[in-house]
């Protein structure tokens, strides 16, 4: 990855490319694991375990754990936890509405996804809100190019949840990845910022990460534990998430 001024995560080889999809595939690899594992009376340790499981198998570690200490391998968000769940005894029930978030570390190049997974059966709103965040990733995915503002995603991702009747959180988003799970360009909204004039660049890696709710545009930090992100109303909240690469087409999905 080339260290430029105003960023930290452009691809500058193949075998950079390479080492980003190796990563990216156990990232795959244990979501999938984890998402057909999912459901009704397994806990959420439970699951985490299994996605620890696949890393250690691959030689990855958790980022998480790695980068911040983070008391799981992975994140599992329910219902209004919108990102940072602890895993640990809960017991997934019928109509909850889990996001599994996986980041990983790989010799050095690290990678970040995450998937939505109902627990069946689930009410109309939540099959709607699930529905709608995936089809705002994509529609996000589909305007990164390089050349365009950074801005391009987030409204793509809020014109998509206005049109379903649903919000975006405004202090949780994207941001880049590579060289550590954090980087340069920080703060990709998943809502329209017309202020955020920053470009996309061929070669960034990010990750674009829609946030909706029923309705909460914040979120606040669970006091009990100090990590879990709630919604400010205790609205519903739904995520999706790949890496990706920016190019002068269609970026390259290094999580899919």
């Amino acid at each position: 990855l080339l260290l430029r001024k105003d960023f930290l995560v452009t691809i500058d080889s193949e075998q950079d490319l390479e080492k980003l999809k190796r990563a990216g595939r156990v990232v795959a690899m244990a979501l999938r694991a984890m998402a057909e594992a999912a459901q009704a009376g397994i806990t959420t340790a439970e699951l985490d375990e299994i996605g620890a499981q696949v890393m250690r198998e691959n030689g990855a570690r958790s980022a998480p754990q790695l980068v911040y200490n983070f008391p799981g391998a992975t994140c599992i968000s329910i219902n209004h936890e919108a990102a940072h769940g602890i895993p640990g005894e809960r017991v997934l029930q019928p109509g909850d509405l889990v996001n599994l978030d996986v980041s990983a570390e790989l010799d050095g190049y690290f990678a970040d996804a995450a998937v939505m997974v109902p627990i069946m059966p689930i009410p109309p709103l939540k099959h709607n809100l699930v529905h709608c965040t995936q089809l705002a990733l994509e529609k996000a995915i589909s305007v990164a190019r390089a050349g365009q503002p950074i801005n391009v995603i987030g409204r793509a991702i809020e014109e998509q949840a206005t049109r379903c009747g649903f919000s975006t959180l405004h202090d949780l988003g994207g941001h880049g990845v590579g060289r550590t799970i954090h980087e340069d360009p920080h703060n990709v909204a998943c809502y329209d910022n017309p202020r955020d004039k920053r470009i996309l660049k061929e070669g960034m890696v990010l990750t674009i990460e829609p946030f909706l709710t029923t309705g909460a545009v914040s979120v606040y930090t669970e006091k009990s534990n100090g990590w879990t992100l709630m919604t400010s109303d205790g609205s519903l909240s739904a995520q999706f998430e790949h890496t990706l690469v920016i190019t002068k087409g269609r970026p390259i999905i290094i999580t899919a």
